[in-house]
């Protein structure tokens, strides 16, 4: 009878499906994570539900017990757990609590939660593991990916070069937050509010100016005073956008000029001054020289 009872629990098998193996959640949201299992023994009332998480950013696993114990108590090569059930006394881990709705107990084949405000540091992989003694065997967690989406912060416009004709001048816009990573469009604001979208081009040699959507830059090889003007950047994604606005305007160019222009002139003037100068004294030289004689 042990033998015929020991052969009976090791044909008892479980099976723990999620609907959804992905899902996006917009940052301060709430996710649902669903998970379902079908038990072939009648009696839950000592099941077991956890649901345990590897951040995203983290190579190694989030810590995220609140207690020793209960980093103890989960099974070898699991990570700390998110939440833990076991007849129908709930553990929720401290960075979790306020925020986990835990599943409505008892229950024979619903282990979803529901997390609210959910941040960055939230996504990563989440999974789902089910016990009812002896139906211990099958397949008993199912995970779920978590991706924290998150419109772009304000972004900052920079102008890098020498701002006069002629030379290499380069306009940079980035977000340090956003995902999914944001891309980036530019358009030129003329002085009627006429918005003109600064087309990119892709070869910084065959054109007299270029963009880079994927990393915010936009260049102008060989720049004129055409080009001058208010240019005004957009890091959008699925999320929505924001923009930062950037003037390149000829300042530099023409204070340039002018003071290469009083340069030159004082240049002159210094000249002109030091051949009069010398010519007048050639000529009293010449002069003293016929009196002596």
């Amino acid at each position: 009878e042990q033998i015929a009872s020991f052969f009976l629990g090791c044909g008892h098998l479980i099976t723990v499906t999620v609907p959804e193996k992905f899902v996006n959640v917009t940052n301060g949201e709430s996710a649902l994570l669903q998970c379902t299992f079908v038990t072939t023994v009648q009696n839950t009332s000592g099941i077991i539900i956890q649901w345990s998480f590897v951040a995203k950013t983290s190579i190694m696993p989030q810590q995220v017990c609140r207690l020793a114990l209960l980093c103890l108590m989960l099974p070898h090569g699991h990570t700390p757990s998110v939440y833990y059930s076991q007849a129908g006394e709930d553990i929720i881990s401290k960075p979790y609590e306020g925020r986990l709705k835990a599943p409505t107990y008892p229950t024979t084949s619903n282990a979803s939660i529901t997390i609210s405000n959910m941040q960055v540091s939230d996504a990563g992989a989440y999974t789902c593991e089910v016990h009812n003694f002896p139906d211990v065997n099958g397949k008993t967690e199912a995970t779920i990916i978590v991706n924290i989406l998150e419109g772009p912060s304000m972004p900052f416009c920079a102008v890098h070069g020498n701002v006069e004709s002629g030379h290499l001048v380069t306009l940079t816009c980035h977000s340090e937050r956003g995902s999914p990573t944001p891309t980036y469009t530019w358009i030129r604001v003329d002085q009627d509010k006429t918005k003109t979208p600064v087309m990119g081009n892709t070869d910084l040699c065959s054109f007299s100016f270029f963009s880079d959507p994927t990393i915010g830059s936009l260049y102008f090889r060989n720049i004129s005073q055409f080009e001058f003007g208010e240019y005004r950047c957009s890091a959008s994604n699925a999320v929505g956008s924001a923009t930062c606005t950037v003037e390149l305007n000829h300042d530099g160019a023409i204070a340039g000029a002018v003071i290469g222009a009083l340069l030159g002139a004082v240049l002159i003037i210094l000249i002109v001054w030091y051949m009069t100068h010398s010519m007048k004294k050639q000529k009293n030289k010449a002069a003293k020289a016929t009196e002596m004689q």
